[in-house]
């Protein structure tokens, strides 16, 4: 893995990003020695973002059991 330098990353930030989502981290070493590693963060996808399920029903079957469970119980 490249060590880039800290003047380096600030010329070129956009390239390092791109280039730590596509290879999974850059590495920045600073004037002191320090090495800093920028990693892109998993996404998070939303716990309602589920797939379906093909039950093999029509359309007019769903609007049907919509429209039942909409009746009043008398």
């Amino acid at each position: 893995m490249k060590v880039y330098t800290y003047s380096e990353a600030r010329q070129r930030l956009a390239a390092l990003l791109e280039k730590a989502r596509r290879e999974g981290s850059v590495r920045i070493r600073r004037r002191d020695g320090q090495v800093i590693v920028v990693h892109p963060q998993a996404a998070s996808g939303s716990p309602l973002d589920v797939g379906g399920v093909n039950l093999g029903l029509r359309r007019e079957e769903i609007v049907g059991f919509v429209r039942e469970g909409r009746k009043r119980a008398d």
